[in-house]
């Protein structure tokens, strides 16, 4: 009955691993987006209230069944720690990471975050927020915020380089199941 957060930068694959092994293993994936925020358009804008934010979580995420949760929820998901059987941190070369991001940020809104487009501004603020993921401090979704909650948890904790093809990372998380 395993438990399992993935986390990473964003770009990193959590999402896409997630979703992965929940088909592989027959269990409920969810993404901490889905959770912390509302759904708007353009989306990503209003944060859920946190007492919202976690009875959600904690209604979707049920202790007795197996569940997977990708995404950074590390400051706002307290309580489920106790709960992972495993912790999976993928990494990226922030380079290739932010390629990924582009590629990825463009098919979903397309001429939307173009220069002129109304999610233009947005765009632009986020990238810049995901390339600082390497050298920014604890005070947003940072490697270091990641590391220093990672020496904090007692699950197992699997680290990847998400540069690999999701069927290889996959067959590594079920490994460490077994």
């Amino acid at each position: 009955m395993p438990r399992i957060h993935i986390l990473g930068a964003s770009g990193s694959g959590t999402t896409t691993l997630g979703g992965a092994l929940g088909t592989l293993l027959g269990i409920p994936h969810r993404d901490s987006d889905a959770f912390y925020w509302l759904p708007t358009d353009p989306p990503f804008q209003t944060p859920r209230p946190l007492v919202e934010r976690q009875a959600l979580l904690l209604d979707q995420l049920k202790p007795g069944a197996s569940w997977i949760l990708s995404g950074s929820a590390i400051k706002w998901a307290k309580p489920l720690e106790p709960l992972y059987d495993l912790i999976v941190y993928l990494r990226l070369d922030p380079v290739h990471r932010m390629e990924r991001l582009r590629k990825r940020e463009l098919s979903r809104y397309g001429e939307r975050i173009s220069p002129g487009g109304d999610m233009a501004a947005t765009s632009a603020a986020f990238f810049r927020w995901a390339a600082a993921y390497d050298t920014a401090g604890v005070e947003q979704r940072s490697r270091i915020a990641h590391e220093a909650w990672l020496a904090s948890q007692t699950a197992p904790i699997l680290r990847l380089d998400s540069s690999k093809p999701v069927k290889h990372l996959a067959a590594a998380v079920q490994a460490a199941i077994r």
